[in-house]
């Protein structure tokens, strides 16, 4: 059985067809996060390890749907959304928070867009965020370049170290490059949580 499926994903994976779904599952995942777009990038790594696909094309391909799928949030958040911000009353709950929203991404919008780039969900919802308080299309476009070529790098080379270490056994590392990328992911979520505790207390102080 695992024979099986180890030739299906090579077969998969042996073709030119690989780098166009790369670029549509990175896409889709950046607005539609329910869509598997790091497994199937460490998967490619994987077996790039053995020579097929080319691990350039992977990250390029991974990383201009990334680009692509971020700027549709991007305009879904200043078209739809953009309603919503106008429509605000000053002083309610909602008004402060787009407020706080559009100060906190005026200020550290750059780091903020990379570092939640590599936390599913959240790189949506940050790059709604960023339309809805129109932040400026270029600084976005600038740090979203950065943002999804460096996940897409990221998660190739994740998958590429599984293949070179078992490079007889595609399915064991992909075990490992997923549990790398699982463990990076749990860390920066650890952390930001941290993070965000520590704020009200240093406000306090």
């Amino acid at each position: 059985m695992a024979d099986a499926i180890t030739q299906l994903v090579e077969g998969a994976m042996g073709s030119p067809w690989v780098f166009a779904a790369l670029f549509a599952f990175a896409a889709i995942d950046a607005f539609f996060p329910v869509v598997p777009s790091e497994s199937l990038v460490i998967t490619a790594g994987v077996f790039a390890a053995a020579g097929e696909p080319n691990l350039a094309g992977v990250i390029v391909a991974a990383g201009l749907g990334a680009l692509a799928g971020d700027h549709i949030s991007y305009f879904a958040g200043r078209t739809a959304a953009g309603r919503f911000v106008r429509n605000a009353t000053p002083g309610t709950r909602r008004a402060k928070g787009l407020t706080r929203a559009g100060k906190l991404l005026g200020e550290r919008g750059g780091s903020i867009l990379i570092i939640c780039r590599y936390i599913p969900g959240a790189r949506t919802a940050v790059t709604l965020t960023a339309g809805a308080v129109r932040y400026p299309l270029r600084s976005f476009t600038f740090f979203d370049s950065i943002a999804a070529f460096s996940w897409a790098t990221y998660s190739a080379l994740i998958g590429y170290l599984g293949g070179e270490a078992f490079e007889g056994d595609p399915l064991k590392g992909l075990a490992l490059g997923l549990g790398l990328a699982l463990t990076v992911t749990f860390g920066v979520e650890v952390v930001r949580q941290l993070r965000r505790r520590a704020a009200p207390e240093k406000a306090a102080a």
